[in-house]
C-alpha cells in the first residue's frame, strides 16, 4: 500500500514544519520531570502537562487534566503503597470522532536522572541539535515520541481532517519509577479500540514485553568475632552470612542457565527469562561475622510463564523452591534456610499479530519510508497496562534507539521525529477512518 492523497497531504504538512516539531520536543526536554524516588517532591510535571493542555485545547481537543485520588487506585497493581500524585497530574485530550474505531496515543513524561550532569556535552535540560540529532534528557525516552504524537494530532486538526473515531492523546507520569501513571489513567477510564505508544523502537513495532519483579533473599548467619578462631557452628561458632549467600547465588546462576535452554522461557521477540543479582548488603562491623546477608535479583519472565493478567504466580513458587533446594545442599542452610520473597513488579504482555492495530502500524511505518518488523521489549512499557487492564491492545512504535535511552548525551535523530509523527498520523487515518 502507498499513501493516498489525504495521507500524503498530512505527511507533507509534518515535513514542512520540522522546525516546529523539533521546537516542541525541545520544549518538553526543558521541563525537569526526573522520575521520582519515594518521598521526592513534584518537579515540573504539572507545568509540562499544562503546556500540552494549552496546545491541545488550541487545536480543538477536549482536555482533562487531573491528579489521581488514592481511593480510585486502591488495590490496583503497579501502585506502590501510599503513593500520591500531588503535583503530578495526568492528561487526556480527546479529538471527537464520528463513532468509529478509537485510537489512543500514549506517552510518559517522566525521564531518568540526568546525573552526572557535568559529563554531558551540553545542558541535559536545554535541547540542542547537532549533526541532525536532538540532544537532551528524555529526547529519546520518550519526550521525542510524545512530541511526535502530539504534533501528529495537531496536524490532523489543523488540516481540518476529522477522523471517524475518537483520537485520544494521553500523557502520564511514573513510567520510569513504577508504572503507576498508566494504571492511574486506566482507573480514570482511559481506553480505546487500539493504542500506539511512541517509545524508541527504531520503527519496529513492539507487540510483546517481558514482565518483571524483584526476588529478595535474606541469608542467615551467626555473628562472632572475625579475628578469633571460631568453633564449628554446631558447637556455637560463628557463621559468615556472606559466604552462605554465595551458595544461594550459585543457585541463582544455575537457574538462569536452565532458563536459557528451556522452551517455556523463550519468546520469538524477547530475550529468555532471566534472574540477575543486582543489589547486595551485609555486615554490621568490620571485625564481626555478618549476622545476615540480603540480596535482590531482577527477575524478568516471558509471557508464556505468566497468567492471563501477566503475573507469574507459578514461576514465583518455582524460583522459591529452586533457591531453597540450592541452599539445602549446605548443612547450615539446610537447618537455617534463607527467606525468599517477591516485590510487586510489572506484568508480561503479548499482542496477537493479527490485531488491527499491529497490522495498521506496520503498514503505516512502511509507507512513510521507515519499514519496521514485529519486535518486543525485553523490559516493560505502559502499553502493557492498557492492553491488559483497559482492553486496549497497544503497540509501541517510535523514534530513536532504546539503547541510547538513559545514557549521557541521550539523543534522537530529527529525521526520526518527522517519520514517527508521519507514521502516527497515517496510522490514525487508517485505524479510525476519515469522515466524509
Amino acid at each position: 500500500m502507498t499513501l493516498n492523497e489525504t495521507e500524503q497531504r498530512v505527511a507533507d504538512a509534518i515535513a514542512e514544519r520540522v522546525d516546529d516539531l523539533v521546537a516542541l520536543a525541545g520544549d518538553l526536554v526543558a521541563f525537569d520531570t526526573t522520575a521520582r524516588n519515594p518521598g521526592d517532591a513534584a518537579r515540573d510535571e504539572a507545568a509540562l502537562q499544562d503546556f500540552l493542555a494549552g496546545r491541545l485545547r488550541a487545536a480543538g481537543a477536549e482536555v482533562d487534566v487531573w491528579e489521581p485520588e488514592a481511593g480510585e487506585l486502591a488495590g490496583r497493581p503497579l501502585i506502590p503503597p501510599e503513593l500520591d500524585f500531588e503535583g503530578r497530574p495526568q492528561l487526556l485530550a480527546r479529538f471527537p470522532g464520528g463513532g468509529g474505531r478509537s485510537l489512543l496515543l500514549n506517552g510518559h513524561i517522566d525521564a531518568v536522572s540526568y546525573e552526572p550532569r557535568d559529563r554531558w556535552t551540553s545542558d541535559p535540560l536545554r535541547a540542542e541539535v547537532r549533526d541532525g540529532q536532538l540532544y537532551g534528557r528524555g529526547s529519546c525516552d520518550m519526550k521525542g515520541g510524545v512530541a511526535a504524537m502530539v504534533f501528529a494530532a495537531e496536524t490532523l486538526a489543523a488540516l481540518g481532517i476529522r477522523l471517524a473515531g475518537d483520537l485520544l492523546v494521553n500523557t502520564n507520569t511514573d513510567e520510569e519509577s513504577s508504572g503507576a501513571g498508566s494504571m492511574a489513567c486506566v482507573a480514570h477510564g482511559v481506553r480505546a479500540d487500539g493504542g500506539i505508544v511512541p517509545e524508541p523502537t527504531g520503527f519496529d513495532v513492539w507487540v510483546a514485553c517481558r514482565g518483571g519483579m524483584y526476588t529478595e533473599v535474606t541469608v542467615p548467619g551467626r555473628p562472632g568475632h572475625a579475628e578469633v578462631a571460631q568453633p564449628h557452628w554446631r558447637e556455637g561458632g560463628a557463621v559468615n552470612a556472606i559466604e552462605k549467600a554465595m551458595v544461594v547465588l550459585e543457585g541463582v546462576r544455575r537457574l538462569g542457565d536452565e532458563w536459557r535452554g528451556r522452551t517455556d522461557a523463550q519468546h520469538p521477540y524477547l530475550a529468555p527469562s532471566s534472574i540477575v543479582p543486582t543489589v547486595i548488603s551485609a555486615g554490621e562491623w568490620a571485625v564481626t561475622y555478618p549476622a545476615s546477608c540480603r540480596f535482590t535479583c531482577d527477575l524478568m519472565y516471558v509471557p508464556a510463564q505468566a497468567d492471563a493478567e501477566g503475573w507469574p504466580a507459578e514461576l514465583k513458587e518455582e524460583v522459591r523452591a529452586w533457591l531453597l533446594r540450592s541452599a539445602a545442599a549446605d548443612p547450615w542452610l539446610a537447618e537455617n534456610p534463607p527467606e525468599v520473597g517477591f516485590s510487586t513488579g510489572v506484568p508480561a504482555m503479548e499482542i496477537d499479530l493479527d490485531e488491527a492495530i499491529v497490522q495498521t502500524t506496520l503498514a503505516a511505518t512502511a509507507d512513510v519510508g521507515r519499514p519496521g518488523k514485529p519486535a518486543g521489549l525485553d523490559s516493560w512499557y505502559d502499553g502493557a497496562t492498557f492492553t491488559l487492564y483497559a482492553d486496549t491492545p497497544s503497540v509501541a512504535f517510535g523514534p530513536g534507539d532504546i539503547r541510547i535511552a538513559h545514557t549521557i548525551d541521550e539523543h534522537v535523530p530529527v529525521e526520526d521525529l518527522v517519520a514517527c509523527s508521519q507514521g502516527i498520523a497515517v496510522a490514525a487515518l487508517r485505524f479510525c477512518g476519515e469522515t466524509a
